[in-house]
Order: C-alpha cells, then sequence, then structure tokens
C-alpha cells in the first residue's frame, strides 16, 4: 500500500465492563490497526476500512462512548516511516508466532515418521493443522498493508510445510498400499 493518508480513529468508552473494551481493542486489533496511543488508532485509508470504522464508531456510542473519524498525513517522510514501520512491526510480530507453529508442525512430522506412524489418522489431522496454518497465513497477509519484513519468510516456511506433508502422505500411502499388497497374496499351494 503506497497511499500515505490514514484514517485516524480516536475514541474514549465507560471503563466497566471491562469485556465490552477488551472486546473492542480486539476487533481493532483484528482489522489491523496500529495504536499511536490508549484510544487513538490508524488504519490505510481505504472505503473497507472508512465503512469498518463507522460500524466500530456505532458500537462505541452504543457502549456510551464517543468517537471521532478523521483523515490524517504524516507531517514529513520521517513521520511516515515510522506509522509504516509500526504497522510492519506488528505483522512481525504475527509472522514470527507464525513461524514458531510451522516449527512445530515441522516437529510433530518428524515424530510420526520417527515412530512410523503412517497412519490416514496422523494424516488427517497434519492436514486438518496444516489448514490452520494456511487459514492464519492467509488473514495475517490481508493485514499486511506495507510489506513486513518477515512475509517472504512465512510464504517460504508454509510451502516447506506443504512439501513436507505431501511426503508424509506419500509414505502414509505407501505404508497402506503394502500393507494391502501383503495381506492380499495367495498362499503358496503345496502339493
Amino acid at each position: 500500500m503506497s497511499d500515505s493518508s490514514w484514517l485516524l480513529l480516536t475514541y474514549k468508552v465507560p471503563s466497566d465492563p471491562a469485556t465490552k473494551r477488551v472486546a473492542l481493542w480486539r476487533k481493532i486489533k483484528g482489522m489491523g490497526a496500529v495504536y499511536i496511543q490508549n484510544g487513538v488508532c490508524l488504519l490505510p485509508k481505504t472505503d473497507e476500512h472508512l465503512r469498518r470504522f463507522k460500524m466500530l464508531e456505532n458500537d462505541i456510542v452504543e457502549m456510551g462512548g464517543e468517537a471521532v473519524i478523521l483523515e490524517t498525513v504524516a507531517a514529513d517522510g520521517g513521520q511516515q516511516e515510522k506509522v509504516t514501520g509500526r504497522f510492519k512491526a506488528d505483522r512481525d510480530e504475527h509472522y514470527h508466532e507464525f513461524l514458531e507453529r510451522c516449527s512445530d508442525f515441522e516437529k510433530e512430522i518428524a515424530k510420526e515418521t520417527a515412530a512410523s506412524k503412517f497412519s490416514y489418522a496422523e494424516l488427517e489431522e497434519n492436514d486438518a493443522d496444516l489448514k490452520k496454518l494456511q487459514d492464519w497465513l492467509d488473514k495475517i497477509t490481508k493485514l499486511d498493508f506495507y510489506g513486513a519484513p518477515l512475509a517472504a519468510a512465512a510464504q517460504e516456511r508454509l510451502k516447506a510445510c506443504e512439501t513436507l506433508l505431501d511426503s508424509f502422505a506419500k509414505q502414509v500411502f505407501e505404508a497402506h498400499e503394502e500393507t494391502r499388497s501383503n495381506t492380499s497374496k495367495p498362499a503358496d499351494d503345496k502339493e
């Protein structure tokens, strides 16, 4: 995203109940916004982000709070870099967590391979775990407005996990094919 204008949401909500404040914070973070300070956050200016901020404004008012949505730009290139750097840093935190989960996925496959656990149940479980990784990376990528440094590493790591699961699947299929072949051989006739 190269546009240098942002939407700024500033809000104040009642301190009680805390669950509503936390839910609001989660929604805002879930949109990929960065907080400049408490109750002040930014998103790149898009029609979708404006619509979502307006919906949040309505939620805030219903909570008994107040909100203002503004369009803003950086005063200079240095300020622009500070803000985009915050967005990138937030996404890199998520990419880092993602990479850790990829390590867990790889360790699980290695453990099952070492134990020769080549069952369809293990394959289904690992396939479901890979799907979760794919969905999670897709969500992170959609919120990566400025191309965080770890984005490429995360994509490569996901491809490696996909390749690893393909290899594990082949071992499962081969193990089951071998089992079927061994059980379907006719016994030698001795006359």
